[in-house]
């Protein structure tokens, strides 16, 4: 008999978590292949991006090698390029030299997740700074430390200024939390450079919102505003940034900000495959039923933030695309597709969030579990504690919590771990390999 295949195109929380239920039903005796594609050969915890951007956190206290939880999943570091649903077969690009991997699959789940939207502002494409992956984090930590060397050199008061400026555009969860971060990272490493005066730091966010964090209410969005604001952190409430050179922000007000740093979170689109791909979407995002499959395609699934999946309640909303929603949404999803394979019914998919949390610096959070508000210190160990928790594998969540205490007794790492150097010289290197003569495509087809 014919093996049946399935394949997930996503390595982030969705993706992964469908993979774990499959590993436990290949352990079962479930006779199906599954592989996994992932564009990285490990899963990032995304909630504590701003951690490893403000030094409390090591870059590779986050990330955890997916070889090592899934052992009966067949995982593949490779690109999804492009998605032939008609002849069922999915076409990844591989490696340096790109190599041609192509794959059929019988059932094939999507949790390609979401890309940055720049609205098509190419200045901003161009120059600001992203928070969706591990070396965004890491590139803005050494961002800031070389900013701080660079200006503790310069004469110019004007200048100095512009290199200590940061403005984060966007006041959702990644926005404050990595504007919290960076304000406290610069902040308190500025004591170690005599030459500068706090004075000459500035730390903004935009927002185009009347309070900061919607997602919580208005109650602690001003609360955090508060904190912020406290902090020296300027709140500039309903503009939009409108543009960037690279060393003046234009927003939307008319007003204009000399910075040479700008934190870009201020929206995330679905990937280009999902655009492409020839069935309904909702906002860019494909289209599922309350199975979580696409009705109109055999054998597509869809889950995380690449998919519009109806609430339940017939109101004509969709789940939000977090977290907590992607992975349950990709379990349900994985459950169905075995379902679907054994000839049983599916079930629809029902959640009620759980609640939402965010740290604003400085031991400070903002909460709202089972619809009850916290803030303060006690909401900022409510987060540290319910996402140690979630963090996969026991070696890191300890690994994390030898971190956290070596921060509280002697101060967050200030180092610099990547020059410009180091960059340029990866970047000819790759250049150097790209030049030779690619090996010949190979199309691999399990």
């Amino acid at each position: 008999m014919k093996t049946t295949k399935v394949v997930i195109a996503g390595g982030g929380f969705a993706g992964l978590y469908a993979a774990k239920y499959f590993e436990k039903a290949l352990k079962r005796g479930l006779e199906i292949e599954v592989t996994l594609i992932s564009r990285e050969n490990f899963i990032l915890f995304t909630p504590m991006l701003h951690e490893i951007a403000g030094g409390d956190l090591s870059p590779t206290d986050i990330v955890n090698p997916l070889r090592r939880i899934l052992r009966r999943v067949n995982v593949v570091e490779a690109e999804v390029d492009r998605i032939d649903l008609a002849g069922k077969k999915l076409h990844c690009l591989a490696g340096v030299h790109e190599l041609d991997l192509e794959f059929d699959f019988d059932h094939l789940l999507l949790a390609i997740g979401s890309e940055t939207n720049f609205f098509g502002m190419d200045g901003v494409r161009d120059w600001a700074v992203t928070m969706k992956n591990l070396s965004d984090a890491t590139l803005l930590r050494n961002r800031m430390v070389a900013l701080l060397e660079e200006a503790s050199l310069q004469k110019d008061e004007a200048i100095r200024r512009e290199l200590l400026t940061f403005v984060t555009a966007g006041g959702g969860f990644a926005g404050v939390e990595t504007t919290g971060a960076v304000n406290d990272f610069v902040r308190e490493t500025l004591k170690f450079y005599p030459s500068l005066r706090k004075e000459e730091v500035r730390v903004a966010v935009v927002h185009p919102g009347k309070f900061l964090l919607p997602e919580l209410g208005e109650e602690l969005g001003r609360y955090a505003e508060q904190k912020l604001g406290e902090r020296h952190v300027e709140i500039i409430k309903g503009a939009r940034v409108a543009g960037y050179d690279g060393s003046v922000v234009e927003l939307t007000n008319g007003a204009s900000i000399r910075a040479t740093t700008l934190i870009w979170t201020a929206g995330v689109k679905p990937g280009g495959v999902i655009e492409s791909l020839d069935c309904k979407k909702e906002h860019g995002r494909v289209l599922v039923n309350e199975y979580l499959a696409v009705p109109t395609v055999s054998g597509l699934w869809a889950a995380g933030d690449c998919a519009a999946v109806p609430d339940g309640y017939e109101t004509g909303k969709f789940f939000p695309p977090t977290a907590q929603h992607g992975l349950r949404e990709a379990i349900r999803a994985a459950k169905n597709i075995e379902a679907a394979i054994m000839d049983r019914p599916v079930k629809p998919f029902v959640f009620t969030t759980l609640g939402q949390l965010a740290t604003i610096g400085r031991r400070t959070g903002v909460a709202m579990v089972f619809g009850m508000k916290f803030s303060g210190f006690i909401a900022w160990w409510m987060w540290r504690t319910i996402y140690l928790m979630k963090l996969p594998r026991l070696a890191k969540k300890l690994r994390v919590m030898i971190d956290w205490t070596l921060d509280l007794l002697f101060g967050r790492e200030i180092e610099q771990l990547i020059t410009v150097r180091d960059v340029q010289a990866l970047i000819d290197r790759v250049a150097r390999m790209r030049a030779q003569v690619k090996p010949e495509s190979k199309e691999i087809n399990p």
